[in-house]
């Protein structure tokens, strides 16, 4: 029994040893005055606020890289990760992958319809689909999907690759996408398993041409909300939901596996149409016209200059 509680105490003191934070000593003098000035006596004396805590794990959707917070300045939810909420809500969420599925149904009525051009058609919608389950994959909150999304991601993630082109496996990986789909929606998790062997990255969730053609999509839809008071408060729920588009898309460009995420020059205009983006969603918010069309513009100006750097 006594050989017994010496184990166990010594267990329970090393324990106690690796959870102390070590730290190394202090730097003794003498210092020459020069020295001195540089230093304060007591930098807690000085500092202000909570010390930064460190050992945040980012969030296990991917987050991994790209800017750390939102058009104005959203922090990081506690724990880590990135704070989608401030771009986009559960709503749009959930309305792009209803749109979408809409999409890929009309382009994969029939296998002639498929081949003839469909396929492209359905190569944009479910990626846009696949996107739109990477951000609920790594929403900061409970939303609908959440436990099925990092699945659905990835499934839906292939189905658009592999729909570059219109060949009878690339349509029956639609079809059967598409039964996944029509299963999550009725409450259901896909049958499906995705092979994912390379860690996630953002990249292959959409390429970049599958992103920029939504975003002209979800641009155009702006547009007629910004032409009058009127027309935007006719047209006020679809430019909600095109404004969150614009930003989830803006702010995604931008992680590190993206071509250019390291020009300095191609972020300023991402972050610029996010930034604008998201001020439109206010603006929409609000019911505020004037707001809107200035936000409006700016999306429209950053757009424009990124297209005269970068495209071709």
């Amino acid at each position: 029994m006594a050989a017994a509680a010496m184990v166990v105490a010594e267990a329970q003191t090393l324990r106690r040893t690796a959870t102390q934070v070590r730290r190394a000593a202090p730097p003794t003098g003498p210092w020459d005055r020069s020295v001195e000035g540089t230093f304060f006596p007591d930098a807690f004396t000085t500092l202000v606020g909570p010390r930064p805590d460190f050992t945040a794990r980012p969030s296990s959707g991917g987050s991994t890289g790209g800017s750390s917070g939102g058009s104005d300045g959203q922090a990081a939810p506690q724990g880590g990760g990135f704070r989608w909420s401030g771009l986009v809500s559960e709503d749009t969420l959930t309305d792009e992958i209803k749109n979408m599925k809409d999409v890929v149904v009309e382009a994969c009525a029939t296998p002639s319809a498929f081949k003839g051009g469909g396929y492209d058609k359905a190569r944009k919608g479910f990626s846009a689909i696949a996107l739109a389950f990477a951000v609920v994959a790594d929403y900061d909150g409970d939303v609908r999907w959440k436990k099925d999304a990092v699945t659905a991601r990835d499934l839906f993630a292939r189905a658009g690759f592999n729909c570059k082109v219109g060949t009878d496996q690339s349509f029956a990986e639609a079809k059967a996408r598409i039964d996944d789909l029509n299963r999550m929606l009725q409450g259901s998790s896909p049958e499906s398993r995705p092979e994912r062997d390379e860690e996630f990255a953002w990249s292959q969730v959409a390429g970049r041409p599958a992103l920029m053609s939504r975003l002209e999509e979800a641009q155009a839809a702006l547009r007629p909300a910004a032409a009058s008071a009127a027309d935007f408060k006719r047209n006020v729920e679809a430019a909600l939901h095109a404004a969150e588009v614009v930003a989830v898309i803006g702010e995604i460009i931008q992680r590190r596996d993206y071509e250019y995420h390291d020009d300095q020059t191609y972020v300023g205009y991402s972050s610029e149409m996010r930034d604008a983006a998201a001020a439109l969603r206010q603006a929409c918010n609000d019911g505020n016209y004037e707001a809107a069309r200035e936000a409006a513009g700016r999306i429209e100006k950053s757009c424009n200059a990124c297209h005269g750097d970068y495209r071709g």
